[in-house]
Formats: structure tokens, sequence, C-alpha cells
């Protein structure tokens, strides 16, 4: 039996300046099936999908909707097409319901009637299984049901093509199983579902076909019962890569930081760290999970000298000499002339871990540049680290001397991130290091990790993706709210036991006390 066709590209080419994002690209997107898309960094799949969406305009190529070529000029005019993208930053009204958010912006003849629009929101959630309370107000809501009232906005629409950008970036497994089940529930009533992503399970898990990019051109569709991914990735990047992270056992394993009782209250009043208490041991990777914004951040700028904290030590074992240093209430500086490296890499990497105007060499002398001598400083050293890195870790550029600014994101992170390991720290903390990163680029870093790990480095590494947590790390301390909710075994511990720890709540948490 013939599929139908909901959507497809031909010859799709979207130029920036100098820069080619997508050049002679086509798509296929058929009638009930989910369609991932794989890309490196910079491969155009997110600018591919803003041209379906009618946030770009294609240079050239066509577009064609059910069979008839259509011209997208807005997201207006691709909702008139039936088309509705869900993007990873959220376009909510944090005062509003959820039922007012999902009317705003649809015009209906007559007067407004918010009951007829909450009634047919209702029959829209239990038809595809949403769990959402319509009258519940954004600024109270969970990320993932935030994302729910996303969806239901370009459903309520009338969209049949849904376009949705990193849908799990920032959800836990059960909220990740929850969501899919309600994909395969539209897909089964026909709804044509395009997946952007970089977790490759995911893809294994919840798409028909892959369609695949590189370097802005299409490489091909397969059928995903018929692929793997190390085909996927030699797709990819156009050679054989290993996707393996090489976990060594720990050796000779010594406290190097030890966390007491850390509290911090923010400007609101809220304490963003809550009596947080933790070990971190040379020769092992100490990984942290949580969902968004549940004091991770906080928690590695508190050590690094960048947050002020109301309660709680900090307890540096300091290998070269034997001694115990209190870092709580020194600055970055202070730390730093103790001899003590605390390495940092930032997830606002342009905003806090490099300046955008310097170029790559002299990023790499910011680590330094307090140990110059007179006038002038020596410039061969971050040089020479500045080409190392960007053949190491294949960072796209014309050369050391470009801008950082003028780069990807996914390569000023690889700049960033090779700077902290090259500074030979014996704690090495790590948020969202490879976020952003292609598959290849990521499994570089882990490997790079892993690398200080077995030099006796104390690694303590932020991360979002459960299933890298569990492959790479040997202890994994789950945080929510600002709290410990509790360590597990990076070798036995189970994704569903993570998940289940990252939602537990302060009360539940107690009450089994």
């Amino acid at each position: 039996m013939s599929k139908t066709v909901a959507l497809e590209c031909r010859g799709i080419t979207k130029t920036f300046g100098r820069v080619v994002a997508n050049k002679n690209c086509d798509l296929q997107v058929y009638e009930g099936e989910i369609l991932a898309i794989l890309g490196e960094n910079g491969s155009g799949k997110t600018t591919l999908m803003n041209m379906v969406a009618g946030i770009y305009f294609p240079d050239e190529g066509q577009i064609f909707v059910g069979g008839q070529e259509v011209m997208i000029a807005s997201p207006k005019d691709a909702f008139a097409y039936k088309i509705g993208m869900i993007h990873q930053h959220f376009k909510l009204v944090d005062v509003f319901t959820a039922c007012e958010n999902i009317a705003l912006g649809v015009k209906d003849k007559g007067r407004y009637k918010l009951a007829d629009v909450r009634k047919e929101v209702v029959e829209i959630t239990q038809r595809y299984g949403f769990i959402i309370d319509p009258d519940k107000r954004v600024a109270d809501m969970s990320v993932s049901e935030k994302q729910t009232v996303e969806i239901l906005k370009v459903l309520y629409r009338g969209a049949d093509i849904l376009i949705l950008d990193e849908p799990t970036a920032v959800l836990t497994p059960q909220e990740t199983a929850k969501l899919f089940a309600v994909l395969r529930r539209m897909r089964e009533d026909g709804k044509s579902i395009i997946i952007i992503t970089h977790k490759m399970h995911e893809v294994m898990s919840i798409s028909d076909r892959v369609a695949v990019l590189r370097k802005g051109e299409y490489i091909g569709t397969v059928n995903t019962t018929e692929t793997d991914p190390t085909a996927l990735t030699e797709m990819m990047m156009g050679k054989k890569v290993e996707l393996n992270i090489q976990r060594s056992e720990p050796v000779d394993p010594q406290p190097r930081l030890v966390v007491e009782g850390l509290t911090s209250i923010n400007a609101e009043g809220r304490r963003v760290l809550d009596d947080v208490a933790f070990t971190a041991h040379s020769g092992e990777i100490l990984g942290i999970a949580g969902i968004a914004g549940s004091g991770q951040r906080e928690l590695l700028e508190a050590i690094a000298g960048l947050h002020k904290l109301s309660k709680g030590t900090i307890t540096y074992m300091d290998p070269a000499t034997g001694k115990e240093e209190n870092l709580r209430n020194k600055n970055p500086l202070q730390i730093r002339d103790l001899g003590i490296r605390l390495s940092f890499v930032p997830e606002d990497r342009l905003g806090m871990g490099l300046v955008g105007n310097m170029d790559i060499v002299d990023n790499m002398m910011l680590r330094s540049y307090r140990k110059g001598k007179g006038v002038f400083l020596k410039r061969k050293a971050p040089r020479d680290l500045a080409e190392k890195i960007i053949e190491e870790l294949e960072v796209a550029t014309p050369g050391a001397t470009t801008p950082v600014r003028q780069l990807s994101g996914g390569n000023v992170q690889k700049v960033l991130v090779g700077r902290e390991i090259a500074s030979a720290p014996s704690v090495l903390m790590a948020a969202y290091p490879v976020r952003g990163l292609d598959v290849n680029a990521s499994y570089t870093i882990y490997n790079l990790l892993n690398r200080q790990k077995e030099q006796g480095v104390a690694v303590i590494f932020v991360g979002e993706d459960l299933d890298v947590l569990l492959e790479l790390c040997d202890r994994i301390l789950v945080i929510n709210g600002g709290r410990v909710t509790g360590v597990v075994d990076g070798r036995t511990a189970q994704k569903d036991e993570i998940g289940l720890l990252m939602t537990k709540s302060t009360t539940e948490e107690e009450g089994a006390e």
C-alpha cells in the first residue's frame, strides 16, 4: 500500500551572507509517521524546518503540502497549511492559564468565548492522552506541562504536521515516555511528526524513518528498523566513528572535595541550595542529574567561588601539600592563589567562559595573563594550545586568530572545554560540556573527561542525558529543588530510578524518614 506524502521539500537552499545553511535539500514526510532529522552541529536541521514553519524564506527550492506547491512566507502561512512548530524555547505568557495561552492569536468569528476554547482543549487532551489542567497558570507549571501547552497550541490551530525541536532536552525519562506515548497516538490519528534531536536512543525508539543532513546537504532517509546508531553516525559524519565511552575503574580514589550543608537563598528569598552535602573523589567522575533549574548551576558556581552562600563548608584536600582548605567565602582569584585548580565550564559559554570579541589565542591567555611580567605577554604557549585544541577537537574555524563570536555554538563549546581541560586541574567541574554538540564531538569530550579521571583528577559532570550519565559516571548525585534526593552507583543504577529521584519532593523525602 502506497503512503501519502504530507510534506515535501525539493531543492531547498538558504544562505546567510557567505554561510550556506542548506544546499539543494530534499525531504519527504508521510501522513501518519514520525520522522527524525539527524545531523551534526551546523548541518542545517533547524534552518530547514524554520523554512517549513515560515520563520525563514528559502532562497531556492519548492515546498509541497498534500502534493500541492505552497508559498510559506510567515508562521501564519504555515498554520494555514496546517503546519505547526514547537521550539526549544517556549513562547508562553506566564500570568495566563493554559487555555488563555492556547487561545492567544486565534481569530474566532463573533464574540470570543473562553469556555468554548476550554471545551475543545479538553477534547484534544482526552483524544491524545495529554495530562494538563487547562485552568492552571503557566507560571505554576513544570517544563513538561509548558511543552504540553505549546503542543496543544498548534493542535488547537488544526495542525496536521508537527515539528518538534529537541523536545526532550529538559525532560525526565518518565516525562519523555509520556510525550512519546502521546506522539504515537497522534501518529495513529494520521498526524505527521518531525523530531529534531541529538539523542540517538530516542531516534531508535520513537521514529519510523530517519533523515540525515550533513554540512547543509541532504544525505538520505532510512527506515529506523533497518539501521543502527553506528550507521546513522557514519551518515552524519561521512566517516566511521566509534560511539563507545571507555569507562575505567577508579584507581585509589581519595577525597578531594568535601561539601557539607551548602545553603543559598536568592534575591526572591527562595532556597536555590538547601543543605547540599557530598564528597568528590580523585580519579572518579561524579555525575550530577536533575531537572533544569534544580540548583546544579548554583552548586558549581558556589564551589568555584562565583556564588554567595548562606551556610555550609567546601573543603578542598590539596594533593600537593595534603592540607585542607575551606573555600567558603573566598573569591575565584583567592581560590586560584591557594594553588587550587578548579576548572569550570559554565552553561553560558560566551557570557561567562569566553570573550566573544577576542580571538581563540587571546581566550587561551585569559587563564594565565596574571602571571605575565612586564608590559608584554608571551603568546607562543597560548597559540600552541589554541592550535592543539583546534586540531584535536576538530574546531571548524579559519584559524586561531578568528574571533570566538564568529564560531558556531558547538565550536565555541569545544574551545572552552579544551581550554579548561588543558589547565591541568585537580578538580574539573563541567556543566553541560556537550550541550549543542553533535555525536562525534560529544564522545570526544566524554573520552577527554575519562582521560582526566585516569590522571587522578576529581571530575564533576553535570549532564542532561541520563543514558550518558549512566555510561560515563562512577557515581551520580541527584538534585531537585536545590536539595540532594539521592546518590546512586553509575554502573548499577537504572534510568527510571534516577528519574524518580529527579522529581522527588522534599515532603516525600521527609515523609520517608
